[in-house]
């Protein structure tokens, strides 16, 4: 027996083996120690979700999938299926934008319960409040430090061009326009402050992990990060 996830999964991969040939409801109900009935519902749920599946009819009928509009499994970590959701959410405006997010929701569809719970934890923190341009990106190290959750040695210019080093806990990247900004605990202010990416002239992730402060990025209001002159020009 295997959970639902991962039997949509063999639903799929099996087809794709067999293809052009086709596969019995029956036969996959015996593989997987089911009824045909559910084995039709998953089939149902597959094409629902766009996989070129389709029926053969009559009593010795079945299953198969058309294999020029599929793709291979593909083996995406978490900072990449966020990377392709922060890229969707910072840029609203961008042509296939709606292509794009039921792209995504069908990634997620597919992805094992661990690797889903990974991709929104991560993308958790990313908070993009108003898409911002992409002058500001982060350097490796700092997108490296966000994934792995380690502390950050830092080089920062701020505003009024004073340099200062500093070891930071990141918590989030939060996207404000024009600009992009690192959300972490500062342990020289003793405090959560924001920098700006394009002034980090200098990172390197340690190999400390980021204690747990309780810093919830859910909890970030953008009015409250102005409003305390957290996020610079």
């Amino acid at each position: 027996m295997v959970n639902r996830t991962d039997r949509l999964y063999a639903l799929v991969e099996e087809l794709r083996a067999v293809a052009p040939r086709w596969r019995s409801a029956k036969w996959f109900a015996e593989r997987f120690e089911v009824s045909s009935r559910t084995i039709e519902r998953d089939l149902s749920a597959l094409q629902q979700a766009g996989v070129p599946i389709y029926a053969t009819p009559g009593r010795r009928g079945g299953y198969a999938i058309d294999v020029q509009h599929t793709l291979p499994p593909l083996n995406l970590s978490a900072a990449e299926v966020a990377a392709v959701a922060t890229a969707l959410a910072a840029d609203t405006a961008a042509p296939f934008t709606h292509a794009g997010r039921t792209a995504l929701q069908k990634i997620l569809a597919v992805l094992g319960e661990v690797d889903a719970e990974g991709v929104r934890e991560l993308a958790s923190r990313v908070r993009v409040f108003d898409g911002a341009d992409g002058h500001s990106r982060p350097s490796a190290a700092v997108e490296r430090a966000i994934v792995a959750r380690q502390v950050l040695d830092i080089t920062y210019r701020d505003k009024a061009g004073e340099v200062s080093a500093r070891a930071v806990e990141p918590v989030a990247v939060l996207g404000v326009r024009p600009h992009w900004y690192l959300w972490a605990w500062c342990r020289l202010r003793q405090e959560p402050r924001s920098f700006r990416l394009d002034r980090i002239t200098d990172a390197v992730m340690t190999d400390e992990v980021v204690p747990n402060r309780g810093l919830d990025p859910a909890t970030i209001e953008l009015t409250e990060l102005v409003g305390r002159g957290i996020l610079g020009g």
